[in-house]
């Protein structure tokens, strides 16, 4: 009974406030062409969203990176992008930032990020108008706000459901039905950033078939990681709930909507000598004021401090910590490395404030006094299930001196501590100070564009990759290359070298 008297009561709540909200809040996206029902996220909240996380970006993300030719190059061309687009008097904010993930994204209200990393892989003007284009399309055809605004009336439909029937399994399964809908429409949402990339980029005066072009270097850059994670030839996996779509699928619909411009193939100019003047000398890979990664080495010249990495596990830095991945015989287990202050505090007592800061459930176990390398320290560990498999977590944490910390955080499935557990050991007792002299040694590294002279052929160039492995494939996937291509004299390619 109360189940009908509930049904009847948010039935015609519905019927009364949806046709309100429709007259309301329907109107037709100028990029688009299809009509926009947002009643939880207006443009001003969308701004007041993109100001609010502006900051906080620039904290996770490396910061700003203090470069003023190239900031200033990628703010102009953003512009000049905006100029051509739906939204050509709102006010856009575009930033670099010092990272070298390979990343390009947007906020809601304008604000558009690209990393160094990803300025690294582009090839010309006209592939970074493609990369800057696609972000600009989120924000014209207002996808944040769509996606806020599909998330509140699923959830409330789900709640609703529950309420109605009374049953809560239906109200999960509605719950997952809208989620996966959700994710089909976000893979939507990518092609059509594509395709407004494209227009934005055509109109600006750049070749639109550099965005297949450039897709098809990230896609190359993606084979890479997989080569440096011992993970080459994996098949491609096709994840239903996967927010991204097939770089494959995506390059074939870019082709097609450059062809649909009508702008003949190769008939503009990419501005290739204009991006490498600019981005000749930046920095690539980390920043050795964060520490520098070596193979399965990281040394940081600032902190004065190294430690390896066990075989089959892959090392990325971030300004917040280190995280070394398992990979290979060691896939599915981790290692979080990072410090912080002890002002006041006892090693053991540092160890404890990390394990309650990871909100580790689980009370540590059999903790341990030890020495490593003339610097007191302390393990401990505990097994729980993760994702329903059994994991050791421990936690070695080291009295650097000075008030300052550190620690390891290792992530272990069970069924392959036994194989695991002699290298993660090994890692901690490689944890060591360095001097100042050996910091001073500790180089970065930097784009430079190099002419092919006749001669040259990729193996004779890529040996000179400041790289122990790999050479040649970074230097291919780096270029948008493939492997046993023929240079010609007087072509412009960019090499990766150490510091001076």
């Amino acid at each position: 009974m109360w189940q009908k008297i509930y049904s009847k009561i948010i039935t015609k709540a519905l019927l009364v406030i949806l046709p309100l909200t429709l007259q309301a809040c329907t109107t037709v996206n100028p990029a688009t062409g299809q009509r926009d029902f947002t009643p939880f996220m207006s443009p001003e909240k969308e701004l007041q969203i993109g100001q609010q996380q502006h900051p906080i970006i620039l904290d996770q993300m490396g910061g700003l990176y203090e470069n003023p030719q190239i900031t200033q190059y990628v703010n102009n061309l953003g512009q000049k992008l905006v100029a051509n687009s739906e939204m050509s008097n709102t006010p856009f904010t575009f930033t670099v930032l010092d990272t070298p993930m390979v990343n390009a994204f947007a906020l809601p209200g304008g604000y558009v990020y690209v990393t160094r990393g990803i300025l690294a892989m582009v090839n010309s003007e006209a592939a970074l108008a493609s990369v800057i284009g696609h972000e600009i399309g989120h924000v014209t055809a207002r996808h944040s706000a769509r996606r806020y605004n599909n998330q509140m009336f699923a959830g409330i439909g789900t709640v609703l459901a529950g309420v109605v029937t009374g049953d809560s399994a239906l109200a999960n399964s509605l719950g997952q039905g809208a989620q996966a809908y959700l994710m089909s429409y976000s893979r939507n949402q990518e092609y059509q950033s594509d395709e407004l990339g494209v227009r934005y980029s055509s109109r600006s005066g750049y070749d639109p078939y550099a965005a297949a072009e450039m897709l098809q270097s990230l896609d190359a850059e993606h084979k890479l990681q997989l080569i440096l994670a011992d993970r080459a030839g994996e098949p491609e996996k096709t994840d239903f709930f996967s927010t991204h779509p097939n770089t494959q699928d995506r390059v074939t619909r870019a082709h097609a909507a450059a062809a649909a411009t009508q702008i003949p193939e190769n008939s503009r100019d990419r501005n290739q000598n204009t991006y490498f003047n600019t981005i000749d000398g930046m920095r690539y890979g980390d920043d050795p004021k964060e520490g520098i990664i070596n193979g399965r080495e990281f040394v940081h010249p600032v902190m004065k401090l190294k430690f390896t990495a066990p075989q089959n596990y892959r090392l990325q830095n971030s300004s917040q910590a280190v995280m070394a991945s398992g990979t290979g015989d060691a896939s599915g287990s981790a290692v979080i490395f990072a410090g912080a202050s002890m002002e006041g505090m006892t090693i053991n007592q540092y160890g404890q404030k990390v394990w309650e800061a990871f909100e580790i459930e689980n009370p540590m176990e059999n903790i341990q006094s030890m020495d490593i390398n003339g610097m007191d320290a302390m393990t401990g560990y505990t097994s729980m299930a993760l994702n329903n498999v059994q994991h050791n977590i421990r936690l070695v944490a080291i009295n650097y001196g000075s008030d300052s910390a550190y620690h390891f955080l290792m992530i272990t499935p069970e069924s392959k501590l036994a194989a695991l557990s002699d290298g993660l050991r090994r890692m901690s007792y490689s944890f060591n100070k360095i001097t100042q002299a050996e910091a001073d040694q500790i180089k970065g590294r930097h784009i430079r564009i190099i002419t092919v002279q006749n001669g040259d052929t990729i193996d004779s160039i890529a040996r000179n990759m400041a790289f122990d492995d790999f050479k040649v494939e970074r230097f291919v996937a780096l270029n948008g290359l493939s492997q046993g291509q023929a240079l010609r004299a007087g072509q412009r390619l960019k090499l990766i070298v150490w510091d001076d």
